[in-house]
């Protein structure tokens, strides 16, 4: 799977940081930094991450053609 991450969107709530450190790093009290490539294992950490956050701001990448 592969996740995006609406930037414009990020009020920096940090919901996703809580919930998978491991795909998601907040730098300052703003900057949210990201992995793009989700690793099987994270999927299910990703998916809460994304259902948690109030603005809606990360979601699946849609498939290119």
């Amino acid at each position: 799977m592969r996740l995006v991450v609406d930037l414009t969107r990020c009020q920096a709530y940090a919901q996703c940081v809580f919930l998978a450190p491991e795909m998601f790093e907040l730098h300052g009290e703003e900057a949210l930094l990201y992995r793009q490539e989700v690793p099987d294992e994270q999927l299910e950490r990703v998916r809460q991450a994304a259902a948690a956050c109030p603005a809606r701001a990360p979601r699946r990448a849609s498939p290119q053609r």
